[in-house]
């Protein structure tokens, strides 16, 4: 059976609309004054490498969970045993907040916009990790018709009730909705609730991108162009 041709573009935040912590460990490094390769946990790019987000992906422990246990080794790394996630992003990305964001990303939401889909986050942490000051200065959040953020309503993904939330606010039927996630497990939840789904691979990140592309009937020259014009 042939898919349908999505009406709106649903995507995960973190590691698909911004660059994620594991791609910018060398960074994390410089930024903390830390021994260069002391930061070997590399979460979906190299799962070998990282117990805890194996577990993570077994459901043993949440991805709330996760992170809070990454904050707190960062923050002892640097005598500040007390960080959470927002203490530790507030830190390493406290200046420019489109900065965060990736290029491509960028360009297919806006090719996405000028094309008429609709377009939504579904994220289970956004204002729980970067705070509401720091989002509201950034601008690809101003191109999204819905936001829901599981900092309010307390509902994660993969629960079902996250998508049925987002498919809602659409007002789409749901197999009309291509949602991009970075986590299996949320894609497949994705496809329990009758969404249409995308992997998003760190590993390959522009190919990623490319293919959300042409499940949406983008054409890539369409994004060449948004980035000659940028």
């Amino acid at each position: 059976m042939t898919a349908l041709i999505p009406q709106a573009l649903l995507l995960d935040f973190g590691s698909v609309i911004s660059v994620s912590l594991f791609e910018r460990h060398r960074d994390t490094e410089a930024e903390l004054g830390l021994q260069p390769g002391s930061l070997r946990w590399r979460g979906p790019i190299a799962p070998e490498t990282d117990a805890l987000w194996q577990a993570m992906q077994r459901d043993e422990i949440s991805e709330r969970d996760y992170w809070a246990q990454r904050a707190r080794e960062l923050g002892q790394a640097v005598g500040q045993p007390q960080w959470d996630m927002l203490a530790m992003l507030t830190r390493l990305r406290h200046t420019d907040p489109n900065a965060v964001v990736r290029p491509g990303i960028r360009r297919l939401v806006q090719a996405a916009h000028g094309a008429g889909l609709k377009l939504g986050i579904l994220s289970n942490e956004l204002e729980l990790f970067y705070g509401a000051e720091f989002l509201a200065r950034m601008d690809i959040l101003r191109d999204m018709q819905v936001i829901v953020d599981a900092t309010h309503t307390q509902v994660l993904k993969p629960d079902p009730r996250a998508y049925a939330m987002a498919v809602q606010q659409l007002a789409l039927p749901a197999a009309r909705v291509l949602f991009v996630d970075d986590q299996f497990r949320n894609i497949a939840g994705a496809q329990r609730a009758g969404l249409q789904s995308q992997f998003f691979d760190l590993r390959d990140v522009d190919g990623s991108i490319a293919a959300v592309a042409a499940r949406l009937r983008l054409p890539l020259a369409d994004l060449e162009e948004i980035a000659c014009a940028a």
